[in-house]
């Protein structure tokens, strides 16, 4: 993260346009995870079962624990198109501009990956009840 950091401070002259400022620095930084994947590919990374058991529960909010369980499988079946596109947007929580702008793509581009990630998503949701 500081290397990404380190790299983004490094290339602000190269900014156009002060707006797309948290675009920009996610394409850096998309481009050096992606980097970064390709390095550990053969290494599988593995969830710490016990910071799951630290975050509070909240009773409030009842979800499926079994489709939470399958959903970061089922975003990771996606093709890797649509998956980046659909954890930039829902995960990050960046708007289909900021998206485009991000990974260099259409504003129709962006939509389309994402109607396609999300139909399948559907399906296979209600395919597995």
């Amino acid at each position: 993260m500081q290397e990404i950091l380190l790299t983004i401070s490094r290339k602000l002259g190269s900014l156009r346009d002060v707006q797309w400022f948290r675009a920009w620095a996610y394409r850096i930084a998309t481009r050096e995870a992606v980097r970064h994947a390709q390095r550990l590919k053969r290494m599988p990374m593995s969830l710490d079962a016990d910071a799951l058991d630290n975050i509070p529960a909240r009773e409030d909010v009842r979800f499926d624990v079994d489709i939470l369980e399958e959903l970061p499988a089922m975003i990771t079946s996606l093709s890797p198109a649509s998956q980046l596109v659909v954890r930039m947007h829902y995960l990050e929580g960046m708007t289909h501009s900021e998206v485009a702008e991000a990974l260099e793509l259409s504003l129709g581009t962006v939509k389309s990956r994402l109607a396609y990630g999300l139909g399948l998503l559907r399906t296979r949701l209600q395919t597995r009840t």
